[in-house]
């Protein structure tokens, strides 16, 4: 059998994680197994492991894509502006979610619905599997110190609240963010334009 080339390795292994996102946005973490997920991909039982180790290792990887959907933007925001209020950095990332495509880290489009109802899935894994637990909680706490860093910009900038302790007002932009997600995946309320609105409306209301 010829070898694969780096290429082709890498379009084998994104199609492996896209089965893998599919079975896990339709039936979840644990009703998935590593047979469905290769039945999905159209592969043998046996060639998921030649790209992962083990679900684990997929769940990572399609959690870490989910995440960057949100989170990436408020990061870009938080590093480029020198005034950005409490509402705008919320509003960076729900008009990421505005899309019905994004790319993922290896340049692929993948369904933004489906990313976001992994991402859901993984807060209760994380009480559960310290594989999945540590990378999010290091992520949760970066993205934290960017959003904090960013609103102590916009205090000097008179942006945003100068009696807000700007470690405090990152976590209430980071909860508004998860909370959209929880209503939009949970409850189906996915208008994201109005919310935005109304995130401004209210944030920015003297």
């Amino acid at each position: 059998m010829p070898r694969l080339t780096p290429e082709r390795r890498e379009a084998k292994r994104a199609e492996i994680v896209a089965a893998a996102r599919r079975c896990f946005s339709r039936d979840g973490f644990h009703q998935t197994s590593m047979p469905d997920i290769a039945a999905e991909a159209g592969v043998s039982q046996g060639a998921p492991y030649r790209y992962f180790e083990s679900k684990d290792e997929i769940i990572l990887a399609i959690t870490g894509d989910a995440f960057r959907l949100i989170f990436a933007p408020v990061e870009r925001l938080a590093a480029e502006a020198d005034a950005a209020s409490i509402a705008d950095l919320t509003a960076a990332a729900l008009d990421a979610l505005t899309a019905d495509t994004v790319l993922d880290a290896a340049g692929n489009d993948v369904p933004v619905e489906e990313l976001l109802r992994c991402a859901v899935q993984t807060w209760s894994e994380m009480l559960r599997n310290d594989a999945v637990r540590s990378p999010a909680v290091e992520g949760f706490h970066s993205v934290r110190r960017s959003i904090a860093e960013a609103i102590e910009r916009g205090q000097s900038a008179g942006a945003a609240p100068p009696t807000v302790r700007p470690d405090h007002g990152a976590r209430v932009v980071m909860g508004l963010l998860h909370g959209f997600l929880l209503q939009r995946v949970a409850f189906g309320l996915t208008d994201t334009a109005q919310c935005n609105a109304d995130i401004r409306a209210l944030l920015d209301h003297p």
